[in-house]
């Protein structure tokens, strides 16, 4: 398993538009050996850094992602933090709106954020990715 296998199915499930979609991506993943799971976000940039974390590390635990360590728990978070960061120049002072897909495949997590941009009409787009080993 490669890191770019797991980091493309983490893009892939953040993108989905429906529940449906999700879990038929879901089951693609795990005959591909990948573990994958995406999370619901919207809220304003800069004071939900701390929330998008924690729900990317609980559900990660949830769906049985990672184990109960402080290894995994650190792993999901820093991935997290480094596809937020990516996201910053772009969303700080803004709403976003959209999802957090995780992937999983042998020692290889990947985080993506695939985020609406907005404030009002004006509309953009950011994804952002981060990866770690476990």
């Amino acid at each position: 398993m490669e890191s770019r296998d797991v980091a493309q199915a983490a893009i892939s499930i953040a993108m989905t538009s429906t529940r449906a979609t999700e879990m038929e991506l879901k089951q693609i993943h795990l005959k591909q050996g990948i573990q994958s799971l995406a999370v619901d976000y919207g809220g304003e940039f800069l004071s939900s850094l701390q929330k998008v974390v924690e729900r990317a590390v609980v559900a990660s635990k949830r769906e049985k992602l990672i184990d109960d360590s402080s290894h995994s728990d650190g792993a999901v978070a820093g991935a997290t933090r480094e596809a937020l960061v990516q996201i910053m120049p772009k969303a700080l002072g803004l709403n976003v709106g959209g999802k957090v897909g995780i992937a999983r495949g042998g020692t290889h997590i990947a985080v993506a954020i695939f985020f609406g941009i907005g404030l009002l009409h004006r509309n953009d787009i950011a994804v952002g990715l981060g990866h770690r080993v476990v």
